[in-house]
């Protein structure tokens, strides 16, 4: 493992006013987001519609700095025949790979799920190294409700993550640490931080554990944020406190950035939250953003599949990736978005 390689690609990964781009949605995500917007999910749109995205100059050269893909897109080729990871790269941009391979229910846990995907995740790395990739992503997925998490949940995923981080540096590649507390209930933002507050530390124990470089690793969590169904929402400021408080109990400053996923957000609550931490400044680490539906909702309806509304579509993109860009450095308002509109 070269470590200041790795630490290299990590810095650049968060360099400042620009974000990780997630456009790694499994098969059967994306074809839920291509039904909202009537188009087949096949191969050729799946394709098209990446291609829309990667090919988007203002979005990719200034404001974005990685893209997640999926194991399909990073073997395609664009129309013209360019392979999709060359888009990428020629655009400045650093390409990477979702690894895990989706969830499976944990024994004696019930309502809750472990993320599979280490056999054989060191020849898969190798070749994904060989195809361009220079980072990759896990997810873990941790729920809040009655009973859960137990400490069996926080344990199992945090221990994968941690292996899944180990063989990504061994394959000199910078692994992006995602545990994922979700926002689907009706817990308040308080139950999300005392539970995110136990993820965290126990990941970072296991990271400890497994030698794993702190200063060649990119931490995705979630912020501390109310649940989706809970009758009191917390502020845009309370989020951002809170969060960055979480963050300094749990994070140590050797990591070289947080890069958040939106986790359900709306577009604009994403880049709230975000900028507003930002505001906040005098942080150990780089904050930003690695959104997926959060920077592709607009694209995705502006472009619903028509060859003429490829323009359109990169527009949207461009507008999302540059709000959030401001946000990572806390110069977004919510002026601009109103401008822009």
């Amino acid at each position: 493992m070269n470590l200041t390689d790795l630490n290299k690609i990590a810095v650049a990964m968060v360099a400042p006013g620009r974000g990780i781009l997630a456009a790694d949605e499994s098969s059967g995500t994306i074809k839920k987001r291509f039904d909202a917007i009537k188009v087949e999910s096949t191969e050729d749109n799946r394709r098209d519609y990446r291609e829309m995205l990667f090919r988007s100059k203002e979005a990719m050269s200034q404001y974005i700095s990685g893209v997640i893909l999926y194991d399909e897109t990073i073997w395609q080729n664009a129309k013209d025949g360019t392979p999709l990871v060359r888009l990428i790269e020629q655009a400045g941009a650093i390409p990477g790979i979702k690894v895990d391979e989706g969830t499976q229910a944990l024994p004696n846990c019930p309502g809750e799920l472990v993320t599979v995907g280490l056999d054989r995740l060191a020849e898969r790395l190798t070749k994904y190294y060989e195809r361009g990739a220079r980072f990759a992503k896990w997810r873990a997925v941790i729920d809040i409700g009655a009973r859960i998490p137990t400490q069996t949940a926080i344990r199992a995923n945090a221990h994968a993550l941690a292996r899944y981080a180990g063989l990504c540096q061994a394959a000199q590649i910078v692994p992006i640490v995602e545990p994922e507390v979700l926002m689907d209930g009706d817990h308040d933002i308080d139950r999300c931080y005392e539970v995110s507050q136990r993820v965290l530390n126990r990941t970072f124990q296991e990271l400890r554990v497994q030698r794993v470089a702190l200063e060649g690793m990119i931490l995705k969590p979630n912020m501390a944020i109310s649940g989706k169904k809970c009758a009191k929402q917390a502020s845009v400021q309370e989020v951002a406190e809170k969060t960055i408080r979480l963050l300094r109990s749990c994070v140590p400053a050797a990591v070289p950035g947080i890069a958040f996923l939106s986790g359900g957000q709306s577009d604009e609550e994403a880049t709230a939250h975000l900028d507003a931490m930002n505001k906040i400044g005098g942080l150990p680490w780089k904050l930003t953003f690695s959104y997926g539906r959060a920077l592709q909702a607009a694209p995705q309806k502006a472009w619903s599949g028509k060859v003429e509304n490829v323009v359109a579509g990169q527009q949207a993109f461009a507008h999302r990736a540059k709000m959030n860009g401001l946000a990572s450095t806390g110069k977004w308002d919510a002026g601009l978005e109103k401008k822009a509109a």
